[in-house]
């Protein structure tokens, strides 16, 4: 509750109120507020904003808002808390709103960022599209803003595909910016996450926009940048995780766009020139270590590379993701529908949990049919038991 409240105190990225949380905890943060004790680095008149907003803020009222809404608050230490956003340090989000079915922390174990300008070309939009498509049917989760451009370009390339994507917003998730991607933001909900770290309500502001980047930077594997100017905030994001240790990678365009200069610029200096999907897998595919996700997981278990196997122990599945494996068939797949009436569960949760195997290596989904992972050791089931001949599932599945 006490982090509830502070989203609405704190402006997302405010390293001194960041350092003071992780001394103190958000309880003492608050006492701070509430007691008038300024700590060092805050001047008054900041201070006394920061009362004022502090007075205001009803974290019941935010937290039932999102309830109504199909959201949830997510603290540090909580189950589904991205443990790679702690490498953000006194940046570290003070708590993460999530709309949508998923796991934020198993999306984001096989996860990479695609960002550029809003104002891109033809040929930007397409790479975009391409890329988030590829990503996202080998499995991968497709992360980017909801901006216009190459944003939504990213996020429309794996939803149609049938694969996961998360918008991380610089607003609340109930906040559709741009307004003309209101529908995007929708089906981003309905076969991913909408994720933000102010509360519901609160409009973008510029510089909101540039630290929401480093919460993008941070919770994926690497970062992609596709078309970006000079001045581009995309090229923000590919600093921050630079910064962060993840892989930084860029697309080149035409030596006559203003809108390459930025990239071309990125890739003298610190990225990787990528033009494919297997060229970004290639930097970012081996799994293990904290961007990874897989923490708390014995490193006995976890596989490495992309197509092995998963990238967790079975043994770790919820019992709902688990019930949904159970029902998946091998190759060539059924469509959702068929795998809800096996787990005898809801249309709209099967597919949350299928999007959640998906990232973990269990599953697989081509044209809208989803399957078990057929692994290279000749096991799909990340339980070391062989699937049946055919793909065909054990008799009484």
């Amino acid at each position: 509750m006490a982090r509830a409240r502070l989203c609405r105190v704190i402006e997302p990225g405010d390293t001194v109120l960041g350092r003071r949380l992780s001394e103190v905890g958000a309880m003492g943060v608050c006492a701070d507020l509430r007691e008038d004790r300024p700590p060092p680095g805050v001047g008054a008149e900041r201070w006394a904003g920061l009362r004022l907003r502090y007075r205001d803020a009803l974290p019941e009222r935010d937290l039932w808002a999102a309830e109504r809404m199909g959201a949830r608050f997510v603290c540090p230490g909580d189950t589904e808390w991205p443990a790679q956003l702690n490498d953000l340090g006194d940046g570290r989000p003070v708590g993460l709103w999530v709309r949508g079915g998923p796991s934020l922390r198993l999306l984001a174990v096989r996860s990479v960022a695609v960002v550029g300008a809003r104002a891109c070309t033809d040929y930007g939009a397409h790479v975009a599209a391409d890329l988030g498509a590829g990503l996202a049917e080998h499995g991968w989760t497709v992360v980017s803003g909801g901006a216009l451009g190459i944003d939504g370009a990213a996020h429309r390339g794996a939803l149609a595909v049938g694969g996961a994507t998360v918008a991380v917003l610089a607003c609340g998730v109930d906040v559709p910016y741009p307004a003309s991607h209101a529908d995007l933001l929708r089906r981003i909900t309905e076969q991913g996450l909408v994720v933000a770290e102010l509360p519901p309500g609160l409009r973008p502001t510029r510089g909101r926009f540039l630290t929401r980047n480093r919460v993008l930077a941070a919770l994926t594997r690497g970062t992609v940048v596709i078309e970006a100017a000079v001045r581009s905030g995309a090229l923000s994001t590919a600093r921050r995780a630079a910064d962060v240790g993840r892989a930084v990678m860029g697309v080149p365009g035409s030596v006559y766009s203003t809108h390459s200069r930025g990239v071309h610029r990125l890739l003298r200096e610190e990225a990787v020139l990528v033009g494919g999907v297997e060229e970004i897998l290639e930097l970012v595919g081996p799994i293990g270590g904290t961007a990874g996700g897989t923490e708390g997981v014995p490193s006995d278990d976890v596989v490495h590379g992309t197509t092995a196997g998963p990238v967790v122990p079975r043994r770790v599945l919820t019992p709902g993701a688990e019930r949904v494996l159970e029902a998946l068939p091998g190759p060539p797949g059924v469509e959702p529908h068929r795998v809800a009436v096996g787990a005898c569960a809801g249309e709209r949760e099967t597919l949350a949990r299928l999007l959640e195997l998906g990232a973990l290596g269990f599953a697989e989904q081509v044209r809208g049919r989803w399957f078990r992972s057929t692994f290279r050791n000749g096991t799909g089931s990340g339980d070391g038991k062989p699937e049946r001949p055919g793909g065909e599932p054990p008799d009484g599945r």
